[in-house]
């Protein structure tokens, strides 16, 4: 059984619980922010949120100690992905919750998260999904660089059901139809394995987070990409084509 379908989190697994949709919108946004205050790796980002999802459809939590899961989340995604964190790093990590949760709540609940997934977190990456898919495009820097933005728009409680081979397939196919047009070959077909058509849903769900300002998610997203270092993304004037917002409005009602 392949790992992303081993650990598939279902679509809409909030349903009956405490913490709501909006909850994790907010936590996650703080979660980038948190991520690149540390200049971690891109990986660990995706790593810490495909934990926090995970976790969360398999175990209650009160609304109270979902801050110390994504604390936790955060801690064990930048062990896989980066060099160990040491004790100070830890406490790094309390300092930034206010000191809401004490070094040892934060250790006792990173084991707790690790039991109930069974120590499992080698999940596969949209990100390495992107990278194979890029250099089977000859895709331009700007081409993969909007894809990673759009990626991170996919951290959205609507797309966790989405497997990272799709949505990075998907991020690239938008980046490419904005970019000057350019068709979905039937090489990056054969090296995703999904043609157009399977991929427009997604897309769908792209377009509508790109064009939706009041997604909590998005904000820490959206500044990040704005700045010079990632290329000003989220300033290109093809992100108002016409194309974006026909894409979006099967999702936003505007028929």
């Amino acid at each position: 059984m392949n790992l992303y379908v081993k650990q598939a989190v279902r679509p809409g697994y909030l349903k009956g619980n405490k913490i709501t949709a909006h909850m994790r919108a907010v936590l996650i946004d703080w979660l980038i922010q948190v991520h690149a205050s540390f200049q971690m790796l891109q990986e660990t980002l995706y790593l810490t949120v495909a934990i926090l999802d995970r976790f969360l459809q398999v175990q209650p939590v009160s609304p109270n100690m979902l801050q110390l899961v994504g604390v936790a989340a955060l801690l064990l995604a930048s062990k896989y992905e980066e060099a160990q964190i040491d004790a100070a790093g830890i406490q790094e990590l309390a300092d930034i919750t206010d000191n809401n949760y004490m070094t040892t709540q934060i250790r006792q609940m990173e084991r707790v998260v690790l039991r109930r997934l069974n120590f499992e977190l080698g999940r596969p990456l949209a990100l390495h999904f992107l990278r194979r898919a890029s250099k089977a495009a000859n895709g331009t820097v700007e081409n993969h660089m909007l894809a990673k933005y759009f990626m991170e728009l996919t951290l959205d409680y609507d797309m966790v059901h989405y497997r990272p081979s799709e949505i990075a397939a998907a991020s690239l196919c938008l980046s490419q139809l904005l970019l000057g047009g350019l068709p979905w070959t039937s090489t990056e077909q054969y090296y995703t394995t999904y043609d157009e058509v399977h991929l427009n849903p997604v897309m769908q769900h792209i377009a509508k987070n790109v064009v939706n300002e009041s997604i909590t998610t998005f904000q820490a997203v959206k500044e990040k990409y704005s700045g010079s270092k990632l290329m000003n993304v989220t300033r290109l004037s093809e992100l108002q084509l016409s194309t974006v917002k026909s894409l979006a409005a099967p999702l936003l009602g505007n028929h």
